[in-house]
């Protein structure tokens, strides 16, 4: 997403922001609200004046709802809508025992890592075209190796022994591979060599650097190995073997990255995940400590305390250099099954002031799942049953009965919420799906009897629903 795009954003109203996320979750109106209220404010804090908008930091939210009913989709839907740096971390992954190497800090490290890259394929979209040219170029030395203009200084020309140059070269030579590379550039444009086999060099992949000091990460004290030396290292190349087609794939991400400046793009990455940053944290509820003042409590509670300087605001150091969480915005999510949002310390309830419910899933928001979202698994699987020159059609009688299972399935067994109806949909096409390509222009119903078919035996036994379904 480029500037334009957040150009557009900026003009958003929070209420069309929940028009675009209704395209892809059901329900869920007041989570909805909540993350667009978020994005809005961030969008006029921006407008404010510098002194006020330092005042001015994010009000984190605290989503509270059973697994499956859309929380993550609502914090990724709406990141994407703004073309923000997002990071999903489950809480419950730095309690884990014997858990090394990893703190709460490297969140912040993993998102900024997301960010710079970001902006970098942003930046690479914006080269792309002279990228292309460049690779082009390549392909031709590679194809007429004689019409390669040799870009050594003059003075070095006589140093090296046999070194082909046009200096050396008859004019008619010269002139004859000229020839012979506009031949080749005419046929490369027009896809005529596509499947031809070149040999190409590129430069062999660098190796991270990994270490510790003092029993620290070097990134967690902002040293980046790779940078400081990987200069003076000199750079292996080695020779490939592939078709045309395969030399513009490898070549066009090199060509590129040579083209961007790896400063900026460092610079903006840093500046975005700082300011446009949100990072999901899920299975909050996971940390909260049961009253106990030894074993894994201690360690619940520890993660906490450790989370709160991060959501407060404090500075991290990366790789990249120190980034400041001040203005990141935090949305935090758990079941609360066995606990309560006051279950957690004080100082952290204190940074998620804006908590959301979110609802179970009923029959009829199933129902929905399955026909009003763009990205709606139904309409996936008829794209992709095309590809096989298959048909599929969904039927409502059919659509009703596949929403009622899982339902069904959701109360008797585990609650997996909207998760339920991608195994109730893959079993029902199973078969369809196994012997897609011999059914090649025939057209599949998936109606109420079709659907009761494949699954209603499967349903009745309870033992074997709970493994397959």
């Amino acid at each position: 997403m480029g500037k334009d795009d957040f150009k557009k954003i900026d003009e958003m109203t929070p209420r069309e922001i929940v028009k675009e996320l209704d395209k892809y979750i059901v329900g869920q109106d007041d989570a909805k609200k909540a993350v667009a209220i978020a994005l809005r404010n961030r969008i006029r804090r921006q407008k404010l004046p510098e002194d006020i908008r330092k005042e001015v930091v994010p009000k984190n939210i605290l989503m509270i709802g059973p697994t499956g009913v859309g929380k993550t989709e609502i914090a990724r839907r709406v990141a994407q809508l703004s073309g923000s740096p997002f990071l999903k971390v489950e809480a419950t992954r730095f309690t884990e025992v014997g858990y090394v190497g990893k703190s709460v800090d490297s969140m912040l490290r993993e998102l900024v890592e997301m960010s710079v890259n970001m902006v970098k394929q942003e930046m690479i979209g914006e080269v792309e075209e002279k990228a292309k040219e460049l690779v082009e170029e390549r392909i031709l030395d590679a194809i007429v190796p004689e019409s390669k203009r040799q870009n050594v200084p003059q003075g070095f020309l006589n140093i090296f022994q046999g070194f082909e140059s046009q200096q050396h070269r008859s004019p008619d030579s010269i002139k004859n591979a000229k020839r012979r590379r506009q031949e080749m550039k005419e046929k490369l444009q027009a896809g005529e060599l596509e499947d031809l086999e070149i040999e190409i060099e590129i430069e062999e992949a660098k190796q991270p650097f990994v270490g510790m000091v003092g029993g620290m990460e070097l990134e967690e004290i902002g040293i980046d190995l790779q940078n400081m030396f990987g200069n003076l290292i000199p750079k292996k190349k080695k020779k490939r073997r592939v078709t045309v087609s395969e030399a513009r794939r490898i070549l066009l991400p090199l060509e590129a990255e040579k083209l961007i400046d790896m400063d900026k793009a460092v610079q903006e990455g840093l500046e975005r995940a700082q300011q446009r940053g949100i990072i999901f944290l899920d299975e909050i509820d996971k940390v909260v400590s049961r009253n106990s003042t030894s074993g894994p409590d201690v360690s619940r509670e520890g993660v906490q305390r450790d989370l709160l300087p991060i959501v407060e605001g404090t500075t991290i150091m990366t790789k990249y250099g120190p980034v400041k969480t001040d203005y990141i915005l935090f949305i935090a999510a758990g079941a609360f099954h066995l606990s309560k949002p006051s279950d957690l310390i004080p100082e952290l309830q204190g940074r998620f002031p804006i908590r959301v419910e979110l609802n179970p899933l009923t029959e009829k928001d199933f129902y929905r799942i399955l026909i009003e979202p763009e990205n709606a698994i139904t309409k996936q699987y008829i794209h992709l049953m095309k590809t096989e020159g298959v048909n599929l059609i969904f039927t409502e009688d059919g659509l009703m009965e596949i929403a009622k299972v899982a339902y069904s399935l959701n109360q008797k067994l585990e609650n997996i919420g909207a998760r339920r109806l991608y195994t109730v949909i893959e079993k029902v096409l199973e078969d369809v799906s196994f012997e897609a390509p011999e059914l090649k222009g025939q057209t599949f119903e998936i109606n109420s009897e079709y659907v009761k078919s494949k699954l209603s035996s499967i349903v009745e036994d309870e033992d074997l629903s709970s493994y397959i379904l």
